[in-house]
């Protein structure tokens, strides 16, 4: 019998219980699906970060207070913060063509009559706009004049502006942060997602009104763009020289491409984790196969014993119920792909998704693989039936 028969014969046998191969088939459908979508929101979310901390510029150089190293995975405690005299001394001692900037972010609630919004300040000094990239549709950043006065002036992000001052030019217009009154000197252009958060509904303000504003002396990090690429693992090193007297090893400074590197490798982790959970209900699935194999051939004895009276070989025999399998694992695995898929680009306007070539490959290949693997021993068993035995069995 030739593989073409085998296989007719296969989907006749699985469409005579269309309901109990559909409810087969489901587990398959489910695990395909699920690696698929969670693969896609992985490798998705992984891009957006990429993409956000190359969008924020180039040749950056990040210090952080606390010894990231050291605190592993676990995360690390921070004994020691950075302040403004730490960003005078850096200014100082690396010259004028490399730009120092602090930040400091705090989740804030902004108020414009009746209107609400949570939102995150996003704090630095004059030298914002120089090292991040952004694009203002109206007003300007602040000036170093008002970063020295601890002015409360205030550049808005895209999403605040739509629900604040929709339809409305919100710059010289007042805003409420943390029951304090600010002037909306800006606004800029959509930026997206980034490591700390949706870009576009943050508000940015001089690092010394921050500190004011939340009462604290404290800055988060600081960041060093090196005017020539070819200096930055230089400056790199210098940074963690002038560092060292005040801090000694509790805090970290890396570059954009470590901090690059090290971020691909967390979420490639983690999306490889998602694959690998999802692949659970696959096993599952496989199971379930298995298990209406076992029941297919132990109503098909009288059929066995027939095909094999009139010259049906063992490999025939075995053939046909792997067949039945793997034609059951690769339809599942048909619609979990078209249910992924599909499940991916509905899940975009919520979250970053993307389909990879390698993610389908994968999930089709082990559904198919499950469809031989737990299809072997039904089948085992079948070709290994005596056909006297089985024609007498009732």
């Amino acid at each position: 019998m030739n593989l073409v028969e085998s296989i007719r014969i296969a989907i006749r046998a699985l469409n005579a219980n269309k309901v109990r191969s559909a409810l087969t088939m489901l587990g398959v459908i489910i695990g395909v699906a699920a690696v698929i979508l969670l693969v896609a929101i992985g490798t998705g979310v992984q891009e957006e970060v990429t993409g956000s901390i190359e969008g924020l510029g180039s040749n950056l150089i990040f210090a952080f207070p606390g010894n990231v190293e050291e605190g592993g995975g676990g995360g690390f405690s921070v004994t020691k913060q950075f302040t403004l005299e730490d960003v005078t001394l850096l200014e100082r001692r690396l010259g004028t063509s490399d730009e120092v900037v602090p930040i400091i972010q705090s989740p804030a609630t902004l108020k414009v009559g009746s209107r609400e919004l949570r939102t995150t300040i996003a704090a630095a000094n004059e030298h914002a706009d120089e090292v991040f990239t952004s694009t203002y549709l109206g007003g300007r950043g602040y000036r170093r004049s008002e970063v020295a006065a601890s002015a409360r002036v205030i550049v808005i992000g895209s999403k605040v502006k739509d629900k604040l001052f929709s339809n409305t030019d919100p710059v010289g217009k007042k805003l409420d942060v943390n029951g304090q009154q600010f002037t909306v000197i800006g606004h800029i252009a959509a930026q997206g997602g980034s490591l700390t958060g949706d870009q576009d509904n943050q508000v940015y303000m001089p690092v010394t009104t921050a500190q004011r504003l939340l009462g604290t002396k404290d800055i988060g990090a600081i960041v060093v763009r090196a005017e020539d690429p070819r200096s930055v693992d230089m400056l790199r090193l210098r940074m963690q020289q002038i560092l060292r007297p005040k801090f000694g090893d509790e805090f970290s400074v890396f570059t954009q491409e470590e901090t690059l590197g090290i971020l691909t490798q967390l979420l490639g982790t983690l999306t490889f984790m998602l694959a690998g959970i999802a692949g659970i209900s696959l096993l599952v699935g496989g199971i379930g196969i298995m298990n209406i194999m076992l029941v297919s051939v132990s109503e098909r004895t009288r059929e066995i014993g027939i095909r094999k009276a009139v010259g049906a070989k063992t490999y025939d025999i075995m053939s046909q119920f792997v067949i039945e399998a793997v034609v059951l694992s690769i339809a599942g695995g048909a619609v979990g792909i078209a249910l992924g898929w599909g499940g991916s680009a509905a899940l975009r306007q919520w979250v970053p998704t993307e389909v990879t070539w390698w993610a389908v490959a994968l999930a089709f290949f082990f559904s198919a693989a499950v469809g031989i693997f737990f299809g072997v021993y039904p089948a085992y068993r079948a070709s290994r039936l005596d056909p006297i035995d089985a024609l007498r069995y009732e």
